[in-house]
């Protein structure tokens, strides 16, 4: 199982939320590759980048930064927030980013997800971020109707790398994961999956690791951004478990 550090960017700057919430942020570092590379050199093998921006404008805004860390580290990046359009995901491709995460989109243009899974299989994953077990949508600002358990299955047959489920009242709040509601996403799911949300202690990656073989990775932000998890031990833990 991979351990996947976040790198979170606004305005240029690498961060982290409570929630989600915009207003509630800490601001780790100005120097967003810098973070990236520090990751990297304590052997993180893959980053997820997120533009928190554009993930509530429905554009690209931290462009500048995501290109610079792809400049400096030599893993792949996943990259996140606010790609609507099939030219976005095309952007990033060819800038050198590994995989694309798609959220609001795949609820309010499927058209979107069929396009990008046709040109680029197995390079799309899915986001999905839930509030009461409901997904939610452009930057966690809106709530949609439609439950996480409806979603999976309409997944089905798409040649996705998997999907990235964040339990949105867990996330950067260091209270631990919601191993439940993990639990049925992994049985659910018809592709590999990522968890996020809560993520704190050694023990949280290994009760993630227990779910099953489905469960590729887990995403960390800020447990590590505040010295909680130690990356490196974190990452021998977890391959100690195999």
């Amino acid at each position: 199982m991979l351990v996947i550090p976040a790198v979170d960017l606004k305005d240029g700057r690498c961060v982290r939320l409570r929630q989600g919430d915009l207003h509630e942020e800490t601001v780790y570092s100005e120097d967003a590759a810098g973070t990236a590379l520090r990751w990297e050199r304590l052997g993180a093998t893959r980053l997820h980048v997120v533009d928190l921006n554009g993930a509530v404008e429905g554009r690209p805004h931290n462009l500048p930064q995501i290109e610079a860390i792809l400049k400096t580290v030599s893993v792949p990046l996943q990259v996140g927030g606010g790609i609507r359009t099939l030219e976005t995901v095309k952007q990033y491709l060819s800038r050198g980013v590994s995989r694309i995460v798609l959220g609001t989109a795949v609820l309010q243009d499927r058209s979107l997800l069929d396009q990008a899974c046709r040109e680029f299989p197995m390079r799309i994953l899915v986001g999905i971020d839930a509030r009461d077990g409901k997904v939610a949508v452009r930057g966690w600002t809106s709530q949609s109707n439609v439950s996480v358990k409806e979603l999976l299955p309409t997944l089905s047959g798409y040649p996705l790398c998997g999907v990235i489920y964040t339990d949105i009242a867990r996330d950067g709040m260091l209270e631990g994961p919601n191993l439940a509601a993990l639990r049925e996403i992994v049985a659910g799911s018809p592709v590999p999956v990522i968890a996020s949300g809560g993520i704190t202690r050694v023990e949280d990656l290994q009760g993630i690791k227990a779910l099953g073989p489905k469960v590729e990775g887990a995403i960390v932000g800020k447990a590590l951004y505040d010295g909680k998890l130690d990356l490196a031990a974190a990452l021998k833990a977890v391959q100690s478990a195999e």
